[in-house]
């Protein structure tokens, strides 16, 4: 018949004659375990419901309602209607597991609604909404308890207990006929009465299940708070076991996180809480019924190591426990070192490890994004939230281990951002309708410009260059880091073009060589520029100078009304793009000689700039008013998303200036727009300290380096005069390029999380994951040995174009091969040695 066999889940079991003897056997196999019992009381009571309600419903119908025999079956249809929309909605809310606050909700819903139908003078129409409500109440309420019957007995026991259960159904359904001849026959009881038992029923059945299982109705309560201000996508978990013990490992990154977690899975969780927050009067109730475990950490280590004992026993005894390693919530946006606690906890006990991330809970107002807990508006509600789940580790994986599986299911998790996530044009139009009149962009030559100006100007230019532009999947952009450089940049991504912005310190041959593999027909660019740098375009040259002149009136009245009014679309379409670019289109090409000095161009798609761009967002923890200062040519992969994709999609501002090294024009105009952050080369912040006053970088409260090693000498120098720290960072081209960081600490009363260390390039951004392996093995090395390091992450390029040979050597499974030796320490921070190229491996040691 098509059927596939199966195997017996209890060859030895043999029929027995005696019923009620294998009846007594299932009651034995039941009464353990209080939720499978109580979820087979439930059960026998919502059957026995249903039946008493279609006896009554028929004469109500008749008596009370005065209905034919068609109209009385329409109540009687309602009544199943609601059961199957209620079970279906009860599926949906669950999401994949058994959601236990759904029983009690279904409960109370099953007594209200009984209640109201008791009333006297109720018209036909609202006694079938009443019972279609009834129903639907009792949807939510058989759902999960059938979930649970099926969910909690062993495999070799499952058949026969399903199988209790429907007979139990059955007597149910005998005692309501019962019940109802013996109401109405020998106690008189009225047909409106049976709607009021009913409610009774459902109340005492409700509080009797709270009293028996107080987290029930925790449970509940966390639901709807859950499913209010989240929306959950949870992700592995079939990855936790249905039964027997097992230690989750998330990172901690808001006050929310347990909360999120109890609601992720349909298994009780036993969290280690600090005995500080446990013993607050508004916490303490609730975390004794959920079981807590709180553990002080400043009452010597004997209270600490009953604590841990106590995790230890609750893993013994088939229990789910949760430990957060990092310690300590993250303040600074960064996941923290994985302490030893864990690894004290799971000694000499043989369950899993589940590896947990938490991702986009950073920036709720639980998070302490933005520098505060709660006092602060939510982005959005529900609050999209990403929990994964990672595949079981075992008993002996190290911290170090189980902070890498943390990282890369981090890297999963904000994959999945994705189909939130908008193209770097989209980005650009809606921040400046969100913050139209904000200051966005300056330099030293023009007055300074809002967003909603800047969003026209670029419309009015994209307009002026159709006609040059047509045809052309790639136009070449030669122009420094500038208000019209910027300008003509957002004009060809709003066009569905590729700016392919040229590098202008390289020879003549170089730059047409970049040309010529891009099919390049025009070059924009300014002559004042050209008089300086003294090359030669390698294509049809467009002066700026010539499109922008002479711009009517009208032309920027029709910018700016398409610019405030037009859905996202169709101001593309308005801006000239024929076809709307995707996140996996090319935003820009960017040339890179790298360390190796083969020029290569390196596809950047939208959503490898984009996933950048909100990397860094997190991790610097941008305000309204920030502003930076943009130095780095557009040619450089940080200058294009640091300086011109990251302001256009956060909404914060940017000052240009073409001359990097010009310090004290640089000094200037930090100090004349207040610029708060500072991206920039250890030469160029050698020159800013040897030139620049501390008044001028006044306002600065975030400085970073990188493309070049920071000596310690440099950034002494540059702490000692402008009493700011630099802090390096590391990147690729490849990468878009921002790999790793280091952070501002956050200090407060005994109270320290380290974001930086002198010498590293910090800790991968978030989303980002890093491996350290053996150049000749590639199996990952321990902590501060040295290796060649690995990135994977959705910043990752497309590959090199029209060089697949190329993108083959440095791409292996999405994993990018930066070429540098590099070593990572216990705490995660990592530290660049050298280029692989200049080491040998001399008897198993590089050297």
């Amino acid at each position: 018949m098509g059927i596939s066999r199966v195997p017996p889940a209890d060859r030895s079991r043999r029929f027995r004659f005696n019923i009620f003897g294998d009846l007594r056997k299932q009651v034995q196999l039941v009464r353990p375990d209080r939720a499978l019992h109580l979820a087979i009381v439930g059960n026998t009571y919502f059957w026995f419901l249903g039946a008493l309600l279609q006896f009554v419903i028929v004469f109500y119908g008749r008596e009370i309602l005065h209905l034919d025999e068609t109209h009385s079956g329409y109540l009687q249809a309602a009544l199943a209607i609601g059961i199957g929309m209620g079970s279906y909605a009860a599926g949906l809310l669950s999401a994949g597991k058994i959601e236990y606050g759904l029983i009690p909700l279904g409960a109370m819903g099953m007594s209200l609604f009984a209640l109201a139908i008791s009333f006297h003078g109720l018209t036909f129409l609202q006694v079938l909404l009443l019972l279609g409500a009834l129903g639907f109440a009792g949807g939510f309420f058989v759902v999960p308890i059938n979930a649970l019957i099926q969910r909690r007995p062993e495999e070799n026991h499952k058949g026969s207990i399903i199988a209790f259960a429907n007979f139990l159904s059955f007597v149910g359904v005998i005692v309501a006929s019962a019940s109802y001849s013996g109401f109405t026959h020998y106690l008189h009881v009225g047909l409106a009465s049976f709607f009021l038992w009913t409610a009774a029923m459902s109340l005492a059945a409700t509080v009797y299940v709270l009293y028996l299982l107080p987290d029930s109705l925790l449970r509940l309560l966390l639901w709807i708070s859950t499913n209010t201000l989240y929306r959950l996508d949870v992700q592995g978990r079939e990855n936790v076991p249905a039964r027997g013990g097992a230690l989750l490992t998330p990172n901690h990154v808001s006050m929310a996180d347990a909360v999120l977690l109890i609601a992720s899975l349909d298994r009780p969780i036993r969290f280690l809480m600090f005995r500080g927050s446990y013993e607050h009067p508004l916490v303490k109730p609730f975390a004794k019924i959920m079981g807590v475990i709180p553990i002080a950490a400043d009452q010597g280590p004997r209270e600490m190591i009953h604590s841990l004992r106590l995790a230890t026993e609750a893993l013994k005894n088939g229990e789910i426990v949760c430990i957060f390693p990092e310690g300590q919530m993250t303040r600074i946006g960064q996941m923290l070192p994985f302490r030893r606690g864990m690894e004290r906890i799971i000694k000499g006990v043989d369950v899993p490890i589940i590896p947990v991330n938490l991702d986009g809970v950073w920036g709720s107002i639980f998070s302490f994004a933005g520098g505060r807990f709660l006092w602060k508006f939510p982005r959005k509600i529900p609050y999209p939230v990403r929990v994964t789940f990672g595949k079981p580790l075992p008993p002996t994986a190290s911290s170090q281990e189980v902070r890498r599986a943390v990282q890369d299911l981090g890297a999963e998790a904000f994959a999945r951002r994705k189909k939130h996530m908008h193209t770097l044009p989209e980005s650009f139009i809606y921040s400046a309708r969100r913050h139209p009149w904000r200051f966005a962009m300056a330099d030293g030559q023009r007055p300074k410009l809002s967003w909603f100006s800047a969003l026209t100007g670029a419309l009015v230019l994209a307009r002026r260059l159709e006609k040059q532009w047509h045809g052309q999947e790639m136009v070449g952009i030669l122009l420094p880091p500038s208000v019209p450089g910027a300008l003509v940049n957002y004009a060809a991504m709003l066009m569905g073009k590729v700016p392919v912005n040229l590098n202008y310190t390289v020879s003549n041959d170089t730059l047409a060589s970049s040309a010529q593999q891009c099919s390049l027909k025009t070059v924009i660019t300014a002559r004042v520029f050209l008089e300086k740098v003294k090359i030669q375009p390698p294509a049809e040259t467009i002066f700026i100078e010539d499109v922008a002149k002479d711009a009517g009136f009208g032309e920027r009245l029709a910018a700016a009304l398409a610019a405030g009014l037009l859905p996202a679309r169709a101001v593309a379409r308005f801006a000239g793009c024929h076809r709307p670019a995707s996140l996996d289109d090319m935003a820009t090409i960017i040339f890179s000689s790298g360390s190796t000095g083969d020029p290569k161009g390196v596809m950047l798609t939208h959503y490898n700039i984009a996933s950048n761009v909100e990397q860094l967002h997190q991790v610097f923890m941008l305000h309204a008013d920030d502003r930076i200062m943009g130095i780095l040519p557009f040619f450089h992969s940080f200058g294009f998303t640091g300086t011109l994709c990251l302001p256009a999609a956060t909404g914060m501002g940017v000052v240009f200036h073409p001359h990097p090294l010009d310090s004290r024009a640089i000094g200037a105009l930090v100090s004349k727009y207040g610029v708060t952050m500072l991206l920039a080369t250890p030469t160029f912040l050698n020159a800013y300290t040897r030139r620049c006053t501390p008044e001028d970088f006044g306002s600065l409260r975030f400085v970073m380096a990188g493309a070049e090693k920071l000596p310690d000498r440099i950034s002494e120098a540059f702490e000692d005069h402008f009493g700011i720290r630099p802090y390096e960072g590391y990147g690729c081209t490849e990468c878009s390029p921002a790999v790793t960081v280091n952070t501002i600490d956050f200090r407060a009363a005994s109270f320290r999380q380290v974001g930086a260390k002198r010498g590293t390039i910090g800790h991968p951004l978030p989303g980002i994951t890093v491996k350290i392996v053996d150049p000749d093995t590639l199996q990952p090395v321990g902590v501060d040995e040295p290796g060649l390091l690995l990135v994977r992450g959705p910043n990752i390029m497309r590959g090199y174009l029209n060089k697949p040979e190329k993108t083959a050597e440095v791409l292996h499974d999405g994993w990018y091969n930066t070429g540098d030796v590099a070593r990572m320490d216990e705490d995660g921070f990592i530290r660049i040695t050298d280029r692989l190229s200049r080491f040998s491996k001399i008897g198993g040691e590089m050297v």
